[in-house]
């Protein structure tokens, strides 16, 4: 990981059409090497460093000698992947830094005597008194512009750290689809195309599922992918015929607050949808053939909010449920008593609330939960002994957060598709890459930044057949897709007009998505557009989430925390339920849940008091 940090700082891999001069089977590096880099500073020391904003492709010097290697090679130019650069050229930076300061206390320089031209006299009749006023307020206003320049590089400088060189694209579109055509590959070629780089880069909203009429906040495709499940805050789950973008059926989930999850079970003949709420309660419904459903029956109860589910990969009867109230329940629809207290979370002696769970796909025995602090814990079903490191199999954090002060959360996990990575992502913090098989301890593998995580309980996903991107929504309203291995975003989209994209649900078998916020309605995407990405805006949001960020941090935690439960209290006064009994509106996603002051028993208690206004 050092030698990489020494070696690139490009921020992402988007890239552009090339101008009708250029070859247009050129293939760009979106990372570049650092030949190419030394080589551009080189040539180019009197010259300014070329801006490295979001809308530029860096220069690449050896363009035309990559040109004409690529040309002699039929194979290789048939990629769909861009050849533009968007990065910060902090090497670049460094050894031009000399240079930009002189020519910035010149610019200085030219600045402040053409004030004192613009002033009245010319500048020529004033008295030592009031030059030494203009010289005050000149060096105060170069003093801010020297900050702000520090500040700015100080940004670029922690964006483009902990990035590696975008891998040359594997998968070549004209080559490949020669293959299929002569019947070579052609089992493996959906999954090549799902995993193309070029394709994530056209990735673009197809359409909208709307049908719900609050906060989308699950979404799960079955495992032929030919529906789609989606729960809301409206406390109704709706099954789609995505592609069709109809409704096939709709029903009352039976929770009494906002449903967080709903999962079909595999090899159920997609019969069998297991659903978790704010309520706790943990039920499942059973769907018939023609399209109604027969009940909903609560199977489990937590003390606290529940949020996620982790089904078995082979398992049409069991799965796990992950609550507020810190304990881990596995659940047996095939026994009269269906839920089974396998552990309670603990750190020394203290509870940890829950957020995620997911089992690893390859050892179903093995499941990973995270919540209220910041260790990434898995546990082994087979040999959970509370009395030896509370069952712990092993735990993971990033070093940096393992003594950290701040009240960091993890607010959702998963495991790659053979188990081997594990993914988390953390509130207000980034998202990091952890070796499953690693021991006990290790910290992250990789790091991607850029997106914010704050105002919900944001997920993040694997995108790819092989697991080969990270996608995260975004308080910011954006989504963003990370390559895994670089580190860099090769695509960033508009996800939701509400301001957070909370729920990514690849599609299994086809290259696209489906997603959710704050919006009451689901947004499907599809590589369909013409051109690659040109990653637009990326810095300047980046930037601004990052800025955010800290500017939160330096606020006292408890003021914090009561301006958040204020706002939330007040919508929830200010909105009457649409039934007596129930406790809707997707205001109530926006709870605090980075905080140690705020617990499940506030929202409870909140929630109560609401019931026995309306009822009364």
């Amino acid at each position: 990981m050092a030698e990489t940090d020494s070696k690139s700082t490009v921020l992402n891999g988007g890239s552009e059409e090339n101008e009708p001069g250029e070859d247009q089977h050129k293939e760009g590096d979106a990372c570049g090497s650092t030949e190419e880099q030394t080589q551009s500073s080189s040539q180019n020391a009197p010259k300014e460093v070329a801006d490295t904003s979001g809308d530029k492709p860096m220069a690449d010097v050896d363009g035309e000698t990559e040109e004409k290697r690529e040309g002699e090679d039929d194979e290789d130019t048939d990629s769909m992947d861009g050849s533009g650069l968007y990065s910060f050229t902090e090497d670049g930076e460094r050894e031009s830094e000399g240079g930009r300061r002189e020519r910035s206390t010149d610019k200085d320089s030219g600045k402040r005597a053409a004030r004192k031209r613009n002033r009245p006299g010319g500048g020529t009749h004033h008295s030592s008194s009031s030059d030494e006023e203009d010289d005050d307020e000149d060096e105060e206003e170069e003093q801010k512009n020297d900050d702000d320049d520090d500040d700015d590089e100080a940004m670029e400088a922690w964006l483009g750290a902990e990035l590696c060189d975008l891998r040359r694209p594997v998968w070549r579109a004209v080559p490949s689809l020669r293959s299929r055509e002569i019947g070579r590959d052609s089992q493996q070629f959906v999954r090549r195309v799902c995993g193309a780089r070029g394709l994530v880069q056209r990735l673009e909203l197809q359409g909208r599922l709307e049908r719900h009429t609050g906060c989308v906040n699950t979404l799960h495709f079955n495992p032929s992918g030919t529906r789609l499940a989606s729960g809301s805050d409206d406390l109704r789950v709706v099954i789609w015929d995505w592609a069709i973008r109809r409704a096939e059926l709709e029903f009352d989930s039976g929770h009494k607050s906002n449903v967080f999850q709903a999962k079909f079970l595999p090899h159920s003949g997609d019969s069998t949808l297991a659903m978790c709420a704010r309520d706790g309660q943990i039920r499942v419904a059973e769907l018939s053939a023609t399209q109604r459903c027969k009940n909903t029956k609560r199977v489990a109860q937590h003390k606290g909010a529940a949020h996620k589910l982790a089904l078995e990969p082979d398992s049409p009867c069991s799965f796990l449920s992950a609550g507020e109230d810190a304990v881990v329940f596995g659940i047996d629809l095939r026994l009269d008593r269906p839920a089974n207290k396998i552990v309670v979370v603990k750190e020394g002696d203290k509870k940890v609330g829950l957020y995620t769970i997911f089992v690893n796909p390859a050892k179903t025995h093995h499941f990973a939960v995270g919540g209220r602090d910041q260790y990434v814990r898995i546990y082994d079903q087979r040999k959970i002994n509370e009395n030896d490191n509370n069952g712990v199999l092993k735990k993971f954090c990033p070093s940096h957060l393992v003594s950290s002060e701040s009240k960091t959360n993890i607010t959702c996990l998963v495991y790659s598709h053979d188990g081997t990575e594990l993914l988390a992502s953390y509130n207000d913090e980034d998202i990091y890459l952890f070796d499953s098989n690693h021991s006990d301890g290790a910290d992250y593998h990789r790091r991607y930044k850029g997106h914010r995580n704050n105002a919900t309980v944001k997920g993040v996903n694997f995108y790819g057949p092989c697991s080969e991107f990270v996608v995260s929504g975004s308080d910011c309203g954006h989504i963003y897709l990370w390559d895994k291995h670089s580190a860099c975003i090769v695509q960033f989209m508009e996800g939701d007009r509400g301001g957070v994209v909370n729920c990514l649900e690849p599609h299994p078998h086809l290259p696209g998505m489906a997603t959710s916020g704050l919006d009451h309605d689901i947004k499907l995407w599809a590589p369909t557009a013409e051109n690659p990405t040109g990653l637009k805006g990326l810095k300047e949001v980046m930037k601004k989430n990052k800025r955010e960020r800290d500017e939160d941090s330096m606020r006292h935690g408890d003021q914090y925390d009561t301006q958040l439960l204020w706002f939330l209290m007040r919508h929830m006064r200010n909105r009457r339920p649409a039934r007596s009994t129930l406790v809707t509106g997707h205001d109530a996603t926006y709870y605090p849940i980075s905080t140690e002051s705020i617990r499940s028993p506030t929202h409870t208690s909140g929630s109560q008091d609401m019931k026995k206004r309306s009822s009364g």
